[in-house]
């Protein structure tokens, strides 16, 4: 079995464990570029690659223990594996474990917000995305990859940052308020500010990669210009951390590209330093 990171083996025994990464090798529903589901075994193979010492911090995550489960397969329809990841994920939150999504196709977040949704009253999901995903229903389901951010509405509050692509139909959905448009980021210094003041305590996090600018991340399905760059990014998480109480997190969309191996990196590293300043003492 794979795990990620290249951690002793005492500390991925999944009862000791408080970190479990969850992978989901899901890309029914994409319509650009196929690949997605290629995406955390990706990951994983990159982590191999990482420092276990984190130098922001000064400090080594995995000591908290990191525990690789197996993937979930499910290929017969989005809402078949919305309820397989809804399920697993439930479990997991039930015994106290602190749940990392690896994509897969965006799609994949709706089962593990339903479930984080289901235990935090108070949840907002802070997602970095390229894409709105306010569809209602794309392609014959509200279950595609579009709609993420139309069902995570139906059970808590939202905040969007770094969109930069919006399908005429999705703009009823919008509240202007919680939007952070890339090209309005770029031009109000204060913006991280703004985006803090409007999280609840508990907020689960969903990083579609296409966030970053294509320059930095051209490996994923619908690549946008005029993305966030990685340090910008990062100084944001870690505020982030320092402000409010990061329940879980997911990072979806890599589409790996077999002769450029710095996306994985860069996706893989997202999740170790993620997990560092969400972890620090």
């Amino acid at each position: 079995m794979d795990y990620f990171g290249d951690f002793p083996k005492e500390y991925s025994n999944f009862e000791k464990s408080k970190i479990v990464i969850l992978p989901i090798p899901y890309d029914g529903t994409s319509t650009f570029v196929k690949g997605a589901d290629k995406g955390p075994q990706a990951i994983i193979d990159a982590s191999d690659s990482l420092e276990t010492y984190d130098i922001e911090t000064n400090s080594e995550v995995y000591f908290n223990g990191i525990h690789t489960l197996s993937p979930i397969f499910e290929k017969e329809s989005p809402e078949k594996m919305t309820e397989k990841v809804f399920l697993w994920t439930k479990k997991l939150l039930e015994k106290e474990k602190f749940v990392v999504g690896l994509g897969g196709e965006h799609s994949v977040s709706i089962g593990i917000i339903k479930a984080f949704a289901e235990k935090y009253k108070d949840l907002t999901v802070l997602q970095f995305d390229a894409h709105a995903d306010l569809r209602d229903e794309y392609h014959g389901s509200k279950f595609n990859h579009a709609c993420v951010m139309a069902r995570a509405k139906e059970s808590c509050k939202i905040v969007q940052v770094g969109i930069r692509s919006v399908a005429v139909e999705e703009k009823m959905n919008i509240e202007s308020e919680r939007m952070f448009f890339s090209h309005q980021i770029y031009q109000n210094p204060n913006w991280k500010n703004e985006v803090l003041a409007l999280l609840s305590g508990k907020v689960y996090v969903t990083i579609d990669l296409d966030v970053f600018d294509s320059s930095l991340m051209p490996s994923t399905g619908t690549p946008q210009p005029g993305g966030l760059m990685w340090n910008e990014m990062m100084n944001f998480l870690f505020s982030l951390t320092k402000k409010v109480e990061i329940v879980g997190f997911d990072v979806v969309e890599l589409c790996p590209i077999e002769s450029n191996k710095a996306p994985d990196v860069l996706a893989a590293k997202l999740v170790y330093q993620f997990l560092s300043y969400i972890f620090q003492k």
